[in-house]
């Protein structure tokens, strides 16, 4: 076993993830350099805030009932391994935190054989009222489930890379 996937394996039974979805890259996401486009590590990266969102029950029924939504405030992303046409991904998403009007949440990218870490995003979105597309609080029931559901899955200690702020080194 990979010192990765002997990691992956620790992590998993100290904290477990809110959502874990697969997908196999596809041809068309390929550049010119033989390997996943950064644009599609991000595609990736959105079919599991949309898990993410259904799991935590702000997805797209809460949308079309309630009139809010999230979007995405700013992203962070680091790409750690290549990743290549028809490889199988696991993307594993973690629940970071959540306040009245925020949502702070982590996806990590594997190679769903090895188990090796490819690549990981680290997102912070905000609540929104549709009608008016301006920031808004949580309705008092959504905001103490979200609560409650980072009370189950907030991990012990942040994933490798959560928190990173991007600068040289110095």
């Amino acid at each position: 076993m990979t010192e990765a996937g002997f990691l992956n394996k620790v992590c998993a039974i100290m904290s477990k993830p809110v959502t874990e979805i697969e997908a196999v890259v596809r041809p068309e996401w390929i550049d010119s350099n033989g390997h996943l486009n950064l644009a599609y590590y991000v595609v990736v990266f959105d079919l599991a805030t949309d898990a993410l969102y259904n799991a935590l029950n702000i997805g797209d029924a809460y949308r079309e009932t309630s009139g809010n939504s999230c979007f995405t405030a700013e992203t962070h992303t680091l790409y750690e391994r290549e990743v290549h046409v028809g490889d199988r991904l696991r993307i594993r998403s973690w629940l970071l935190g959540a306040d009245t009007k925020r949502l702070h949440y982590f996806h990590e990218m594997f190679h769903a054989e090895s188990g090796e870490r490819s690549a990981v995003q680290e997102l912070m979105a905000l609540h929104i009222d549709m009608s008016i597309r301006r920031v808004t609080p949580y309705p008092a029931a959504q905001y103490a489930a979200l609560q409650e559901a980072v009370k189950q899955y907030a991990p012990a200690t942040l994933p490798k890379g959560a928190g990173r702020r991007i600068a040289l080194p110095g």
